[in-house]
């Protein structure tokens, strides 16, 4: 049998998660400056319109933040076996987008100050805004070394037995799936074709998806059906030797 393979990502991912992290943060750190602002300047003063857009520009920097933040867990994420931080890591675009508003929620609804036009209209918007970048935060479907260590072994099993018991694939630096075959429609004449095994397409472009056209003419040539790529990973051999 072949080889397992773990995924680990590549030092480009690695860097690229860590960009989109410290980006993330910063719209994160800007979105709570607003509410500072916010806190400070605008409650309790008339100045409904400035609120709302106040709110407006903070929801939209909180899920900027989560959204970048999911980016990177894609490229770097983490692993299953230390629950706590498995959880923080792919949740924490949920926490700070709660945390981008709760502080600023309780003030408009506490200050004695702020009138109850203020309380009705900013309060209520602000409240939807916090539910929004809470929810847009919250990874339904959080990545993980084991998740993608399994998808990339079940993956290079079908490629191996499509391929002739060989898992390289070629894939183009702005492609979004590996192909078996070179000259294949998708990406013939492209500059930039890249090489590799199916684990390499995973590390360093964070391709995870067979292209389907491939796919079908592999199974034409090879008579492969549907069923036989859902095989255990025992019989794999067997069907490629016959």
């Amino acid at each position: 049998m072949p080889e397992k393979q773990q995924f680990e990502a590549s030092p480009e991912s690695k860097a690229k998660a860590k960009q989109f992290r410290l980006f993330a943060l910063l719209a994160w750190l800007v979105a709570i400056a607003g509410q500072v602002f916010a806190i400070l300047k605008l409650i309790g003063d008339e100045t409904l319109v400035y609120l709302i857009i106040a709110i407006v520009v903070i929801l939209i920097l909180a899920i900027t933040g989560s959204t970048l933040w999911k980016k990177a867990n894609r490229l770097d994420p983490a692993s299953e076996k230390d629950k706590i931080k498995f959880f923080i890591q792919n949740q924490f675009g949920a926490i700070m987008g709660v945390l981008a508003f709760l502080p600023l929620v309780i003030l408009i609804f506490m200050n004695k100050d702020v009138d109850s036009k203020t309380k009705g209209i900013a309060g209520s918007i602000a409240v939807i805004a916090m539910l929004i970048a809470g929810i847009s935060g919250i990874d339904f479907n959080p990545p993980s070394i084991e998740q993608y260590t399994e998808q990339i072994n079940q993956q290079t099993d079908i490629v191996r037995l499509l391929n002739y018991d060989n898992d390289s694939v070629y894939w183009t630096q702005s492609g979004n799936r590996y192909h078996v075959f070179e000259d294949c429609q998708h990406i013939r004449g492209r500059e930039g074709i890249t090489n590799g095994t199916v684990e390499l397409s995973w590390e360093e472009k964070g391709i995870s998806e067979l292209c389907r056209t491939c796919q079908a003419r592999a199974m034409r040539e090879r008579n492969i059906s549907e069923m036989d790529l859902e095989i255990p990973d025992s019989e794999i051999e067997e069907i490629i030797e016959e």
